[in-house]
Order: C-alpha cells, then sequence, then structure tokens
C-alpha cells in the first residue's frame, strides 16, 4: 500500500507540474526531443509507427557472468498532439511531454521480466525461487540546462508491489552534434539506487533458497546498487530506414558485488536494431 501510494504522489507531482508549465506549440517536422534515446515517429503530429527487429548481446540475467545473444522486435505506435506525445513500446505505454521546452515529463507503465532456474546455462540459478514478470509505474523529470537538449539532468523512479519494490536513477545526458531531427549520439551516465525489496529481487538468497541452492544466504538493504553508462546512436539511412545502436556498461557497488548471484562486477550490454519508418 506504501508503494502505491508513492507512486501515485509522483504522478500528482509530475501532473501538477505539466499543467503548472506552459507549453509551446510543436514545429512541424520537428520531433519532440531531438534525443536519440526519445524516438518520435510522428513527423511532428498525428500518428507515427515504426516496425523492425532489433538484436541484443547481454548478460543471461542480472549479475550473470553468461552472455548470449537475443532477437527482439523493435519499433513503436505513437500518436502526438502538440507536445504530448502518447506511445505503445512493446510491453510499456507511456505519455511523455515537453514543457517550457526545458521540461521532459515522463509517466509510463511496463513490465519487469522474470527470472528463471533456466536462465543459466551453467546451472548457476539452480536451486533459486522464479521471479515473476511484475507490472510497474514510473515517474520520469529531465531539465534541459540549454536550449537545444545538448545537456540534461534528471531522475527516474519506478515502483511495484512487494515483488519488486522500488527502483531509483539520478541522470546526466548529452547530444552530441547539433541534429535536431533525434539523429547522432547520445550518452547517459547515471547511478542507479534500490530499496531492499528491489536489491534482493535480483541479488538476495533466501534462507529456503540457500538450502536448495548450496548459496550463501544473502539479504541486501536497500541503497547505492549500480553506475553506468549508456551510449544511444541513430542514423537515418533514408526518410524510412534508421539504425538504431546502443552500448551500456554498469558497475555494481559493493554490497551487490558481494552477493554469490552476482558472477561479475559488472554488466556489459550491446544492441543494434533496424527500423522501418511508416
Amino acid at each position: 500500500m506504501g508503494r502505491k501510494l508513492a507512486f501515485s504522489l509522483i504522478v500528482a507531482m509530475i501532473a501538477i507540474i505539466a499543467i503548472g508549465l506552459t507549453s509551446a506549440q510543436a514545429q512541424e517536422e520537428a520531433p519532440l526531443f531531438p534525443l536519440p534515446f526519445t524516438p518520435d515517429f510522428t513527423r511532428g503530429s498525428g500518428w507515427g509507427i515504426a516496425l523492425g527487429l532489433g538484436v541484443e548481446y547481454e548478460t543471461a540475467y542480472a549479475g550473470s557472468d553468461e552472455y548470449e545473444f537475443e532477437l527482439d522486435p523493435a519499433g513503436a505506435i505513437q500518436w502526438r498532439t502538440g507536445n504530448h506525445l502518447f506511445s505503445w513500446e512493446g510491453l510499456e505505454l507511456s505519455w511523455t511531454t515537453r514543457q517550457k521546452d526545458q521540461w521532459y515529463i515522463q509517466v509510463d507503465l511496463g513490465l519487469d521480466g522474470e527470472r528463471e532456474e533456466g536462465d543459466s546455462d551453467d546451472g548457476r540459478l539452480d536451486g533459486l525461487d522464479e521471479r515473476d514478470d511484475e507490472f510497474i509505474g514510473s515517474g520520469e523529470i529531465r531539465y534541459a540546462l540549454d536550449g537545444e537538449w545538448r545537456n540534461y539532468i534528471g531522475t527516474r523512479i519506478s515502483v511495484g508491489d512487494s515483488d519488486f519494490g522500488a527502483l531509483g536513477f539520478l541522470l546526466a545526458g548529452h547530444r552530441f552534434g547539433s541534429r535536431q531531427d533525434g539523429g547522432g549520439t547520445e550518452a547517459i551516465l547515471y547511478a542507479r539506487f534500490g530499496d531492499s525489496d528491489n536489491l534482493n529481487r535480483e541479488f538476495g538468497v533466501s534462507p529456503s533458497e540457500a538450502t536448495s541452492s548450496g548459496l550463501a544466504e544473502t539479504d541486501l538493504d536497500g541503497g547505492y546498487r549500480s553506475t553506468g553508462l549508456r551510449l544511444v546512436d541513430r542514423r537515418y539511412l533514408s526518410e524510412h530506414i534508421q539504425i538504431v545502436s546502443g552500448l551500456e556498461f554498469e558497475y555494481y557497488s559493493s554490497d551487490v558485488r558481494d552477493s554469490p548471484i552476482a558472477r561479475e562486477d559488472f554488466a556489459a550490454e550491446v544492441e543494434l536494431a533496424m527500423l522501418y519508418h511508416f
């Protein structure tokens, strides 16, 4: 109940900010934000659709020393009116808005993925309980330090039930180059924090799990989880074809590194996707 109240307060705070700020009119053909990480497929207003296929090379689960390739559908269905963008992307629904040309505000509902014993080919997860898919609500605010969104700071908070807990980010971003069409390269430096429920969801070992798996019992307190860097590049091969690539490196805190589930001190991910923009 406490986390539901916390998320309600987040949504209320974002709504108050959105209502209190005066929005500028959207420029024709201009994306809502000139950020490669935040696509706008609507060409300024109305409906926008992009579909494609992506491939990721990433850890099998959080803390794993096993890496695997995964094919995923890519793209989104969007609708934009003025400075408000509504998007359905995969298993996530979101509302994003630009206010005063310097505020980025987003509220979304998505799904945090499951973890199963079979995720580890080496049997690293044998004896551990499955982590089910969980619906989570998130609120994010960014503030541009200049008029062109070359540099910004922000925060993001995600909240679910007790099986997920709460997860927070502090972030700073930089967009390279002067393009305003959403293409180019963007770097995001972040610090991640979680409550005890969230950290134990991925790195904890309960007494019963310790007995069945042979791993040391691990109960993590809430706090600092990791620091990471994410790079995103979006290239336009033509009016309709986009190539999106990404690279992410995350370094775990000392408490997380001490967990027997964290087989590496870090996690890395590489992704590449091709989209057809209708």
